[in-house]
This record gives C-alpha cells, sequence and structure tokens, in this order.
C-alpha cells in the first residue's frame, strides 16, 4: 500500500501541475446538467490521472467526476479508485487557492488510501491504512514528510466547514458542541484540518459526492479520525442504486478527529454540554 500511496502521490503533483496551468492563465468555464460548474483544469486534470491511473493497473476501474457526469461510469467493483481532478471548482474559479486534487482507492466500501494534493497552497496530503503524513511542495518537488495524528479533543473545539456550501443546519448541528473558533475551507481541505490536528469537527449537512470526499476521508482515518452519517455509522463507498438519490450520492455526515468528539456527538445527553468545555 505504501508503494502505492507514492504512486498516487505523483500522479497527484502531475495532475496538480496541469491546473495550475490554467489557474495562472485562465480557464474557460462551463456548466454540467446539475449546474455545477466544470472548468478545462477539471477535464485536461482528470485526463492525466485517468491515463495514468491505467499504467498504474489498468485492472481497477476508476469512477471519475467528469467521466461520471457524462455518464461513462464502470461496472460496480469490490475495489475502484474515486477521482475529483478539481475539487472546489468554485474555489478554482474564484481564485481563493482553496481546491485540490483528489484521488482514492476504495476497497469493500472503505476508503484505504487516499491523496488531496492543494496545487495553489503547496501541501499535499497522503494516507494509507494506519499512516498518514503531510508535506510542502514547492516548484512541483515534494518536501519532507511529516507524520500526521489527529489531537486530543481541546477544552475548546475547533469547528471547520465548507467555505462555499455553508448552511443554518451546520450551525445548528454544532451549537451543543463546546466550540470556541468555527474556520471556513474549500474542498478537502476540511478532513486534512482534523488530520493534522488543526480542528476537531467538521459537519457536512449539505449535498456531496464520493469523488467529493473519499480522499480526504482516507487521509483522516489513517490519521486515527472517523467519518460518520448522523446515525454514527461509518460513512461507505460505491453507493449505487439508492431509491432516495443517485448514484454515489453522500447522505449527511460529521467528520472527527479525536474520536471521542464522536462519542460526545452519539451521547444522549450531548446537549448538556453547550455551555461547558469538552471532557472525554
Amino acid at each position: 500500500m505504501s508503494a502505492l500511496l507514492d504512486d498516487l502521490v505523483t500522479t497527484a503533483l502531475a495532475a496538480g501541475a496541469v491546473v495550475m496551468r490554467f489557474y495562472e492563465d485562465g480557464a474557460a468555464v462551463a456548466h454540467k446538467g446539475d449546474g455545477s460548474p466544470v472548468t478545462e483544469a477539471d477535464e485536461a486534470a482528470e485526463a492525466l490521472i485517468l491515463a495514468d491511473l491505467s499504467r498504474l493497473d489498468a485492472s481497477i476501474p476508476v469512477v471519475a467526476e467528469e467521466q461520471a457526469a457524462a455518464g461513462l461510469v464502470p461496472a460496480s467493483s469490490s475495489r475502484f479508485f474515486l477521482v475529483d481532478p478539481v475539487d472546489g471548482t468554485k474555489e478554482f474559479i474564484s481564485r481563493n487557492g482553496e481546491f485540490t486534487v483528489n484521488i482514492a482507492l476504495v476497497e469493500n466500501g472503505v476508503p484505504v488510501a487516499g491523496v488531496v494534493y492543494a496545487p495553489a497552497l503547496g501541501r499535499l496530503f497522503a494516507g494509507a491504512g494506519t499512516e498518514a503524513w503531510q508535506a510542502q511542495v514547492q516548484n512541483g518537488a515534494l518536501g519532507p514528510r511529516e507524520t500526521m495524528r489527529v489531537r486530543a479533543a481541546p477544552a475548546r473545539l475547533v469547528a471547520v466547514g465548507s467555505k462555499s456550501h455553508g448552511s443554518a443546519e451546520t450551525q445548528r448541528y454544532l451549537e451543543p458542541f463546546p466550540v470556541e473558533r468555527f474556520v471556513s475551507r474549500g474542498s478537502s481541505l476540511k478532513f486534512c484540518l482534523l488530520a493534522a490536528g488543526e480542528a476537531d469537527i467538521y459537519p457536512r449537512l449539505g449535498r456531496t459526492m464520493e469523488w467529493d470526499t473519499a480522499a480526504g476521508d482516507a487521509v483522516l482515518r489513517a490519521a486515527g479520525g472517523r467519518v460518520a452519517t448522523l446515525d454514527g455509522a461509518p460513512l461507505c463507498y460505491n453507493k449505487r442504486d439508492q431509491a432516495e438519490d443517485c448514484d454515489f450520492a453522500n447522505p449527511h455526515f460529521v467528520a472527527f478527529g479525536d474520536p471521542a468528539v464522536a462519542d460526545l456527538a452519539n451521547a444522549a445527553d450531548r446537549v448538556e454540554v453547550s455551555a461547558g468545555t469538552f471532557a472525554p
């Protein structure tokens, strides 16, 4: 798995270089059938990633966002790659730098390896199994790797949420928790802040797709965190033929750094902690 992760890192770096060329020179913007934006950068980066993954192991199918939007989805498999070439396209268009290249490997519904690369910020996050790390990237070169683990929850939590998709429901969910500060971030960076010990909880009570979350989910799980649906079950992948939604659509979920915060969320009396401090 370590060798595979290194290959995914190499691919993410190359895709990030493609994305940055469009970011610096400008990219034409179109809209898909669901109204979401897509740019030339999405399409060019996805083409590169698909070619790289095919060379890596052509036997592993790939579910990629832009191909899926065009109706090109492989048959269901217990092992497959999930790709979002530019997660946070709105952040790309608004030029705030908070977009990422996401590549994940899913096995039996679980994201077991993932890379999240924010090329405009020069930060790359990777995780597989129980090992997670981050590194700075300068001029396309990967710097020293720094091991990541989620932090023990402090008395007052740092919550992170979507920059482009915030909601009143998110704020209501967080009311019972002793939140000291709320940080807005774009794309899969929210998962990575938890993995790096820079935040503690990330509720997402809005629409996401599996390619939006799989890589960040893999990094966070490898760092010791947890991603769960609102009923406490692990967020799973390869969701097809859903009666209530389209293929690969996620339910609402919450990502946690310290698993003790997840236990607090599941406690019947969690509303009682709203005015206090976190005490595992």
